[in-house]
């Protein structure tokens, strides 16, 4: 694979089958289609392949046909990944949150100092994420200001669309990785502003505090003061564990619950979107609803972790926006479809819990998440999430037919089908192209389709 995006800023133009979400359908297959991306990486028109006609307007435009079986996707979104962790991925799932966060979180983000060891780090993360489809990621970086910066750095140099936080923690954590309150808020202003000033449209800061629990009322009202003043999203997480929110009920016992806390220093709002979200109580689901907040969930880390189950169905009926994060390394997969299913499983095992009538998530709802809304979570859906002209062109070429493909396609099988055996049987050795913004960023060996 090579991980640069292409110079060329010559339009394209597809011809095919592409898949995405809207809100009416969470899965809709158009066959035969035509989408055209100008040179500035948006999509300039969609129409019927049989209407389609060649004029000057696409001289000089790669032309790309797909094959019977290969269609497009949006790329994926993740709504919550810890780049700093992806080293220790797989390892380590024998402990609770707090005491996994002891023994092997904090040690590893304090390494981060190195800015050498974040470097190496950062760009194994970055690559990996795109090679499984995922075009948009929100990272929680470390608190270290100079290895955050090289994080935005390998993200804008892979081309990959990023959220990218430096985390703050001032409080109830060990003294190898801890910073002073006011150093923490500089620190901050001065990552916004080093992102700011690269005027990269895909880079993103976003204030992090990492939770409650490792962070004074004093450092979350100034991270909210922060969020307001740049106008800028805010990252953290929520409800994860039962013991996280004992453990918040007694750091702040003067406000109603978790999500209280948050609300009071600010930092709930529209650009808001919170993590894992498990355990809210009735009060608090109101309050998230009310703000605007999104939720990330996370289903991987809170099965491997033993977190809790979140119900997204429950979330999305009260017009919460939900995405779907992989949590590396919490979640021990940075596959974007390994969490698609993961979501899938927490909603079946809460139907078999739950009396009455109360109805999964599906594989639809499930892409959808991945895709579209989580969009919606980032604030970003007007720009990407689902093929629409005017919007940016992410997206994924999917081949089931790969020669290394980890599932099996028939004649039999219609592109309904074929999709949905994608979606929970395929993985990156089916992804042969992706595109952030109409640029080529990832390619894979084997030869995907005809460019003329």
């Amino acid at each position: 694979m090579a991980a640069c995006c292409e110079e060329d800023t010559t339009g394209r133009v597809f011809v095919g089958t592409f898949v995405h979400s809207t809100d009416e359908n969470h899965l809709e297959i158009h066959k035969d289609k035509v989408i055209g991306v100008n040179s500035q990486g948006k999509i300039f028109f969609i129409d019927n392949a049989d209407r389609f006609e060649l004029t000057e307007n696409f001289s000089g435009c790669k032309f790309s046909h797909l094959s019977e079986r290969q269609f497009l996707i949006p790329g994926f979104v993740d709504t919550h990944i810890h780049a700093s962790q992806y080293s220790y991925a797989g390892t380590g799932y024998d402990l609770p949150l707090l005491k996994w966060l002891e023994k092997y979180t904090f040690p590893v983000e304090s390494k981060f100092q190195d800015v050498g060891f974040a470097k190496r780090n950062y760009e194994k993360v970055v690559e990996r994420t795109l090679r499984n489809g995922t075009t948009t990621a929100s990272y929680f970086a470390t608190i270290h200001l100079e290895a955050t910066k090289i994080l935005s750095d390998v993200c804008e140099k892979y081309n990959q669309r990023a959220f990218i936080g430096k985390v703050n923690m001032d409080i109830n954590s060990p003294n190898y990785y801890i910073e002073d309150t006011l150093k923490s808020v500089a620190d901050t202003e001065e990552f916004i502003d080093y992102v700011q000033r690269k005027r990269n449209p895909l880079i993103t800061p976003v204030i992090t505090p990492r939770f409650a629990v490792s962070c004074s009322f004093k450092l979350l009202k100034l991270l909210g003061d922060l969020a307001r003043e740049y106008d800028i999203p805010v990252q953290s997480h929520m409800s994860e564990n039962k013991a996280e929110i004992e453990f918040v009920r007694r750091e702040f016992p003067q406000y109603e619950h978790y999500a209280g806390v948050y609300g009071e220093a600010g930092l709930l709002s529209e650009k808001t979107y919170m993590a894992h979200c498990c355990h809210l109580c009735d009060n608090e689901t109101e309050l998230v609803a009310l703000s605007g907040t999104g939720v990330s969930h996370c289903p991987t880390s809170n099965f491997n972790i033993r977190s809790g189950l979140a119900d997204v169905r429950y979330l999305s009926d009260r017009k919460i926006k939900v995405g779907l994060g992989t949590d590396v390394s919490g979640g021990h997969s940075p596959s974007m479809l390994h969490a698609l299913r993961q979501a899938i499983n927490t909603s079946n095992i809460l139907a078999i819990t739950r009396e009455g009538n109360y109805t999964p998530i599906n594989y639809k709802d499930a892409f959808y998440y991945a895709t579209l809304g989580g969009s919606k979570v980032l604030g970003l859906e007007k720009k990407i999430g689902n093929f629409q002209v005017g919007k940016d062109f992410d997206a994924v070429l999917v081949d089931p037919d790969a020669s290394d493909s980890p599932f099996d396609c028939f004649d039999e099988d219609n592109i309904d089908v074929v999709v949905q055996k994608f979606l929970y049987l395929g993985d990156d050795r089916n992804l042969k192209r992706v595109f952030v913004s109409g640029k080529l960023v990832s390619v894979m060996t084997g030869v995907p389709f005809k460019s003329s």
